[in-house]
């Protein structure tokens, strides 16, 4: 049975690896665009990650240009351009598909793994997030317009209800 942790990804500096890395950690997984309007939700996420970081939070960001074309760079420019204007220092990955017939295994698996009621069986923009507890399981999914401050009464119970 696959397991969140399973999934080979390339990172943004182009290395393949699993998401094993991360077993007892809590995640958040995010599509990324650096061209949307809201892009500006690289700052909130990069606040969780320096908020609750030592605690055991790691963002993760897949960036993806399948909405208007909002993410048409390169991998090096994507990178640049998070450093420059959001100073990210969360783990960044190699542009993807989330949906559709070419989307990445990974995306497949957190749409049909959301537990009721916050599956919506569909990314439907830039900066979807999923949130996963320590042991990889999802326990939900935010719609793209939910600012990621919003996120932190459920981002702290889940850092302290597992492990």
């Amino acid at each position: 049975m696959t397991q969140l942790y399973d999934f080979e990804v390339r990172t943004i500096d182009g290395e393949t690896t699993t998401l094993e890395q991360y077993k007892g950690k809590v995640l958040l997984i995010v599509n990324t665009a650096s061209a949307c309007g809201l892009t500006p939700h690289y700052k909130g996420l990069q606040h969780l990650y320096d908020t609750y970081g030592d605690q055991g939070l790691v963002v993760l960001g897949f960036p993806c240009n399948q909405f208007a074309g909002q993410e048409p760079g390169t991998e090096e420019e994507i990178k640049d351009f998070c450093d420059l204007n959001y100073q990210i220092t969360f783990p960044l990955f190699a542009k993807i598909d989330v949906k559709g017939d070419n989307a990445h295994p990974l995306y497949d698996y957190l749409v049909n793994h959301v537990p009721a009621p916050y599956r919506t069986g569909d990314i439907e923009w830039n900066f979807v997030k999923f949130l996963v507890d320590r042991n990889g399981n999802i326990l939900k999914q935010y719609s793209a317009r939910t600012e990621p401050s919003a996120l932190e009464e459920d981002i702290r119970k889940t850092l302290s209800t597992t492990g």
